[in-house]
């Protein structure tokens, strides 16, 4: 296997804010290529967390250290720097004497991460529908016309579906419940029943954010909490089985 090229310096979380201004990996470095300069510990963990998503690593697996300490050519500093990071976001789980492991979520998990949504962006939807502006909504409703575009295609629809949530809780402007979101929504790409991947789901999603972006443009704050509360619950039937 050709050895990825890494050109940072093995950097530790204290020595990041003396390199904010460097530009950090594209998606194509993420995905494989070379790792732009930064933080070495943050590039490493970004090819991590896009290795997890991939399924290149599974739910459960134990990550090899030294195997890829080897494969990147970087020592285990910034490898284990990155750990902690994905082990904070929730993506990996840490055993003592036994080494980092892809977190593996259980049906327990799915159905708190998924009420955990439904609590903040089922908020959101009602802050957004009572206060935004015809600019806020134009945009919302520039991504729902993505998904719309995009219903056949399940990836693209993905991608889309996740920045129409992002954006509505970015509009929003509460950057806690954002922080919170985002974190919750990379542990529900390990589930392996993921809400979309069932059957006709996708239609079913489409029509549930056509009815809630109806609630945002006519300024219905009930309807909107109430159709994102939904929204989850069904969401939650196809993901926990």
């Amino acid at each position: 296997m050709e050895r990825p090229h890494l050109e940072a310096t093995d950097a530790a979380p204290a020595a990041a804010s003396n390199r904010s201004a460097t530009p950090g990996p594209t998606d194509a470095d993420a995905a494989g290529g070379s790792l732009a300069p930064r933080a070495l510990y943050e590039a490493v963990a970004e090819r991590l967390r896009q290795q997890i998503f991939a399924r290149e690593l599974e739910p459960g697996s134990w990550i090899d250290e030294m195997k890829l300490c080897a494969q990147w050519g970087i020592s285990r500093t910034p490898l284990r720097e990155a750990l902690k990071v994905l082990a904070a976001e929730g993506l990996v789980t840490m055993k003592v004497r036994r080494g980092a492991y892809v977190t593996e979520v259980s049906r327990d998990d799915v159905i708190q991460v998924y009420h955990l949504l439904a609590l903040l962006e089922s908020d959101a939807a009602a802050q957004v529908a009572s206060m935004s502006d015809a600019a806020t909504r134009a945009s919302l409703g520039a991504l729902h016309e993505q998904l719309e575009a995009e219903v056949g295609q399940r990836d693209a629809f993905f991608a889309a579906n996740e920045r129409f949530h992002l954006a509505l809780l970015e509009a929003a402007g509460n950057r806690w419940a954002m922080q919170i979101v985002v974190d919750l929504r990379k542990v529900m790409k390990l589930n392996r029943h993921h809400s979309l991947f069932r059957q006709g789901r996708l239609v079913e999603s489409l029509a549930e954010h056509r009815a809630l972006m109806e609630a945002i443009e006519r300024g219905d704050a009930q309807s909107a909490r109430a159709l994102m509360q939904q929204h989850f619950a069904r969401g939650l039937e196809a993901a926990a089985g």
